[in-house]
């Protein structure tokens, strides 16, 4: 049995247990961009993924994404059916590491990319056959999207295409799955779009910690190995997340006028994305530029939804879709054999525009449009399919749509309280009731946004600072509040007398 350093060994375990913790990462994340009432149930589906993906990683997942005896350059075979004689041999990925580390490794890639996938059921979703679903996606997409690019055969690692960590299998294949999904859902009812925002902010944030932290291990492990390769991965993440979360942020303060969190998160979440697929093949100055871009792009690319009016609620095709196809193409251009062959294995790999290799562009661009094409097409497919199962049926029913996923699928609640009020127009609400008759408070705006305009500045009717003071010959007119016992009626105020 070869004889592997035992130092490359523990940074790849190790690494693959930071990943790990891109799944909660990712719970907190969906579940504090989500509405209070279906919070929890973006917490379990991310579970309830990771451990069905475990299973099909396991009994059939692994064999078919890195097999060595496949030929068809597809998908791989049975070879290692429950992973049979995956053990001290050196793995299909590297000689660096056995097959039984990098099988551990990759499994977690797996498992992140199921649970990103699962943000698509946002608020609408029946969890049960999502869960299913996923088993079905891991085996006929994700597979295959791997085979692709990282197994032995596959026909873009013999063409040559340059993907580190998985721009395609994990980024466009879960980003752009997610659009199909969402389509194959249907968008949430008109009132559920109406202010919507994330119910918990700080959630946000500690889900994007967690995610930054595990993209350490994600990006850096890939180089399989303590080496400067794995150093050089990380700082280019580092880079690309910092650069992104700021460009993100004041693009979003070009028009806000405030210095908004989830912004902030995004954006390091678009530069994590981008890095995904370039970190170890550019120099650390070319990742300020592949974060900012993927900031800027990114952020537009949360307009797309809405012209195609596909109800993408937590933005899996803008972040994941759109920031992988951004570090794929960048990589054409930065990409530089002397970063490559930091780890000592890849000598001979060629570099991208920087040293005159022109194909690597038109190698990369058709690749992400065979990975987009894949993913959209087979996803769709396999959630219409999976939908006409009795029983099965993916999408929740309106009136569980209106009380919320978590009392209808969970029984329990991220957050337990004493409910006073379901809907954002419920509870104290000022109107005019001079006469009996008054206006609603606020118009509402049709959102779903999180990175635009919020609602309460969007065509906001309240008088500005110059009229507050403005004299006039009519007298101030009395305001009742009405309160939570009083509210009947959004449209029409109670009367004061």
């Amino acid at each position: 049995m070869p004889r592997f350093d035992r130092g490359d060994i523990a940074f790849v375990i190790l690494s693959g247990g930071m990943v790990f913790l891109m799944v909660p990462g990712l719970a907190f994340l969906y579940s504090g961009l989500a509405r209070r009432k279906s919070a929890l149930s973006l917490v379990w589906v991310c579970f309830a993924s990771n451990a069905v993906v475990i299973f099909q990683w396991f009994f059939w997942g692994y064999s078919l994404a890195f097999s060595p005896t496949a030929k068809n350059g597809f998908i791989g075979n049975l070879t290692h059916f429950g992973l049979i004689d995956v053990f001290g041999n050196p793995s299909p990925g590297t000689p660096l590491v056995p097959e039984l580390v990098f099988s551990f490794f990759q499994m977690e890639f797996a498992c992140v990319t199921a649970a990103i996938l699962m943000g698509g059921i946002a608020e609408r979703g029946r969890v049960l056959p999502a869960v299913v679903l996923i088993f079905l996606w891991t085996t006929i997409v994700y597979c295959p999207l791997a085979y692709w690019v990282w197994g032995t055969n596959g026909w873009a690692m013999k063409w040559g295409v340059l993907d580190f960590a998985g721009g395609g299998p994990v980024e466009i294949g879960s980003g752009v799955s997610g659009l199909a999904f969402s389509w194959v859902l249907g968008r949430r009812s008109e009132k559920e779009l109406l202010n919507f925002r994330p119910h918990n902010v700080s959630i946000v944030g500690l889900g994007t910690s967690l995610l930054w932290f595990g993209w350490l291990g994600f990006n850096g492990g890939s180089a399989f190995g303590a080496n400067l390769r794995a150093a050089i991965a990380i700082w280019n993440t580092m880079i690309a997340a910092a650069f992104g979360g700021a460009i993100w942020c004041l693009l979003d303060f070009r028009i806000e006028r405030r210095w908004t969190m989830v912004g902030f998160c995004s954006g390091t979440i678009a530069g994590l994305v981008a890095a995904t697929p370039s970190s170890g093949f550019v120099y650390p100055w070319a990742s300020v530029i592949i974060g900012a871009l993927a900031g800027a792009i990114c952020n537009w690319a949360t307009k797309v939804k809405f012209l195609i009016r596909v109800d993408d609620a937590l933005d899996l095709f803008a972040e994941h879709a759109v920031g992988g196809i951004v570090g794929l193409i960048l990589t054409a251009f930065f990409a530089t054999p002397t970063v490559i062959s930091l780890d000592g294995v890849n000598l001979s790999t060629p570099g991208g525009w920087v040293n005159h290799n022109w194909k690597q562009l038109y190698i990369q661009f058709a690749y992400v449009c065979a990975t987009c094409a894949y993913s959209f097409v087979v996803t769709a497919i396999l959630a219409k399919a999976v939908d006409s199962i009795p029983g099965l049926r993916l999408r929740n029913t309106p009136e569980a749509e209106k009380r919320g996923m978590d009392e209808i699928e969970i029984g329990e609640f991220a957050s337990d309280y004493i409910e006073i009020r379901r809907d954002f127009t419920d509870g104290a609400a000022p109107f005019d009731s001079t006469d009996g008759k008054g206006a609603f408070f606020y118009p509402h705006v049709a959102a779903g946004d999180r990175h635009g305009r919020t609602e309460v500045s969007f065509g906001d009717p309240r008088p500005t600072e110059d009229q507050h003071h403005q004299p006039s010959d009519q007298p101030e007119p009395s305001h009742h509040i009405e309160s939570v016992s009083e509210k009947t009626d959004n449209t029409v105020a109670p009367s004061s007398q």
